[in-house]
């Protein structure tokens, strides 16, 4: 995934919660055995060490409570609720872990010291962030270009999100009458012409273009000595809205898009050692869930007459057809009456395969699937082929996603709730189109911990 303001800075967050932690645990053993035997702790005992273990365990928890999801944090209330847990998680965790290992231990006076500490530094800091991160006052500051749908899609998503660090001035246009009317309530500052005044009068930070090429129309003239001048930054609207949202949109997609983004030798290596890596995860999933899958069978075959294994053709890599293999979940005849899309709630559903489809069980069998090349552990999930010729009809460019193998989770599983209709293949499309743009092993990774998360949790589970 290509680095944004909104990584790098989720990575200052880390950094600074990381010294906050374990500035609290060092303290801690200050408070507990003085200065005398505070050295003698920390250093010949490896206290340094094992304080920067808790932390990890912390940070971690702050990950599977989404305390570094800027986009979702704006209920103090719940902010307080989630350190509070995941402290507690964190807490609970090393206690277990001090119990396997009690050389790892700091002490139980420590850590009864070092948890409200920890507790109270965090809340007090995390408030002070999220007061900062709200505050009009701070926060880069934005120019739209334009005031058409796009222009007025990418100001909804940017107040829609006001812990993203991002200020909506205004815009501006080259329609006189819409000078000074709201729209979405940020104004129209002013023609396209004047953008140089604007610039400097609004203190803007940055400009963002979602305005059509149309000849006459366009203020090349202008946006080109604002470039030129470097005091602002600009930015194309489709690329800032993708880089805000995490998805493509479809909207303000255009085929340059897909020309420009083709895979050139190195993405092509880079595609060889992810499938490496992909096949090497899958053949360890499988040997781990060996024993899951075991008990998984013996309780399909106990509930209900027919195979274990579901098998269904579904489209793959370049629109080549595979046999895709599940834990079977309905009943042998939930389909008689033909093909019909799931849903989260679907009544087809056995005792067991509603408990299976929860945890995520009843996709084990793909395991062999990926070591077979017919999919990847990551990428878009792969659709039967009586609904992709029926979504490539309605949704424009459906069939790029078959540009990449399809896999056993995926940037738009992790990101749209589960659905079952039109409107949500299109918004998933949107998410899948991000991922075949930006794939990575970095953002494999971060797929991957979040799968990791939702089957925790059962959050997204269907």
């Amino acid at each position: 995934m290509r680095p944004s303001r909104f990584n790098n800075r989720t990575l200052v967050l880390l950094f600074a919660e990381a010294t906050v932690i374990f500035g609290a645990i060092v303290f801690a053993v200050y408070l507990r055995l003085g200065s005398d035997d505070m050295q003698n702790e920390l250093v010949v005992r490896h206290g340094y060490l094992k304080a920067a273990l808790a932390t990890c365990f912390c940070l971690t928890a702050f990950y599977f409570y989404d305390l570094y999801d800027f986009l979702v944090m704006h209920d103090r209330r719940e902010l307080v609720l989630r350190l509070v847990q995941a402290l507690g998680l964190a807490w609970v965790a090393l206690a277990i872990t001090f119990y396997v290992f009690p050389d790892l231990m700091l002490g139980r006076g420590i850590s009864l010291l070092a948890l409200p500490l920890a507790l109270s530094l965090m809340v007090g800091w995390r408030v002070s962030i999220h007061w900062f991160l709200g505050h009009p006052e701070f926060g880069e500051r934005i120019l739209v270009v334009g005031s058409g749908e796009n222009a007025l899609e990418v100001a909804r998503e940017v107040l829609g999100r006001k812990d993203a660090g991002y200020r909506i001035v205004g815009f501006v246009d080259n329609d006189p009458e819409l000078v000074g009317k709201s729209l979405l309530n940020p104004r129209v500052l002013g023609l396209s012409a004047d953008l140089d005044q604007i610039v400097k009068r609004e203190n803007v930070d940055r400009i963002v273009v979602a305005m059509g090429e149309r000849r006459g129309q366009f203020p090349t003239g202008e946006l080109l000595q604002l470039s030129l001048g470097g005091d602002v930054s600009i930015e194309e609207g489709a690329s800032f809205y993708e880089r805000l949202t995490g998805r493509v949109s479809l909207d303000m997609l255009r085929p340059s898009w897909l020309i420009f983004s083709g895979r050139g030798r190195q993405a092509r290596i880079a595609g060889l050692f992810r499938n490496v890596m992909h096949r090497l995860v899958a053949l360890v999933g499988a040997i781990l869930s060996l024993p899951i899958a075991l008990l998984t069978a013996i309780l399909i075959k106990i509930e209900s007459p027919g195979p274990i294994l579901y098998k269904q053709e579904r489209v793959g890599k370049n629109g080549r057809p595979f046999t895709l293999m599940k834990f079977r979940s309905m009943g042998v005849d939930a389909e008689k009456e033909g093909p019909v899309w799931a849903s989260s709630g679907d009544d087809r559903a056995t005792r067991v395969g509603r408990v299976i489809r929860k945890i995520r069980v009843d996709e084990i069998p793909q395991f062999w699937n990926i070591l077979r090349g017919e999919m990847s552990f990551v990428g878009p999930r792969p659709e039967r082929p009586h609904f992709v010729s029926q979504l490539a009809e309605e949704i424009p460019y459906y069939e790029q996603r078959h540009l990449i193998a399809p896999g056993l989770t995926g940037w738009a599983q992790i990101k749209y709730p589960y659905g079952a209709s039109i409107e949500d293949a299109r918004q998933k499309l949107q998410y899948d189109l991000y991922y075949i743009k930006n794939q990575s092993l970095v953002l494999d990774a971060i797929i991957l911990f979040e799968t990791v998360k939702i089957i925790m949790f059962g959050r997204g589970a269907h």
